[in-house]
């Protein structure tokens, strides 16, 4: 047997190529922190390889012990559905498959992955920009980070969605009214949401337009904390 464990990272998977550029540069990220881990990226949709392709592989190889991280910001449709759907189906391979939380809500490490990614220009109000979701469940983790982000750097900060539910960032721009907004990424990557988030911010007179998170050192350390949370303790201490 493999004696590596194996991490098989989850994304959602888009048509822009930059997207999986993204997600390969964080699983590289995260095996160079881990290099008792066989990390490997997966994407749900668009792209590939699919996440049970990869256990599948992982299981050929001898790998035992695989834990999946769902590279979720909320636990949304894609976490509460998709994933498990495609668990049940992996369910028949010969190895232990554990499940970890998705990234979000607010951690110490996700918002100072959020604030890395903040240009350094002084700003009266932020804006957190999500990729949006019709889970008013998600949505409220998406409100409690956007607390924590704003109470880290005493400003107020508002939420924004680019999709499913309002308001826009632009709209949420002009809500905070004629002072100096700045506009948080909560994206992994970027994509057609994304680029439409930074427009909406941008036409509304947004001064600054964090990038995504990418393969921040703190994302890094974040995936790491939830692939040990679901190892047993003989395991972590090996």
């Amino acid at each position: 047997m493999n004696p590596r464990i194996g991490v098989v990272l989850v994304a959602h998977g888009s048509r822009d190529p930059r997207a999986a550029e993204h997600t390969e540069a964080l699983a590289r990220a995260v095996a160079d922190a881990h290099p008792e881990w066989a990390v490997h990226a997966s994407y749900l949709d668009h792209a590939g390889p699919r996440p049970l392709d990869v256990l599948r592989w992982l299981a050929l190889s001898g790998h035992d012990r695989v834990v999946v991280v769902p590279l979720l910001l909320t636990a949304a449709y894609h976490g509460k559905v998709d994933i498990p759907a495609m668990l049940d189906e992996a369910s028949e391979l010969p190895m232990d498959i554990r499940l970890a939380d998705v990234l979000g809500p607010a951690s110490v490490l996700l918002v100072d992955a959020l604030i890395r990614r903040l240009p350094e220009t002084g700003v009266d109000a932020l804006v957190l920009s999500a990729a949006g979701t019709r889970d008013a469940a998600a949505r409220a983790t998406v409100e409690q980070v956007a607390d924590a982000l704003g109470a880290r750097l005493g400003v107020p900060c508002a939420v924004a969605y680019a999709s499913a539910a309002p308001p826009m960032a632009g709209d949420a721009v002009r809500a905070c009214g004629p002072v100096r907004v700045g506009v948080a990424s909560y994206f992994l990557a970027p994509g057609l949401l994304y680029d439409k988030a930074v427009v909406s911010a941008r036409s509304a007179g947004a001064v600054a337009v964090a990038p995504p998170l990418g393969d921040a050192p703190e994302l890094v350390d974040l995936i790491g904390d939830r692939v040990s949370s679901v190892l047993p303790a003989r395991v972590r201490a090996a």
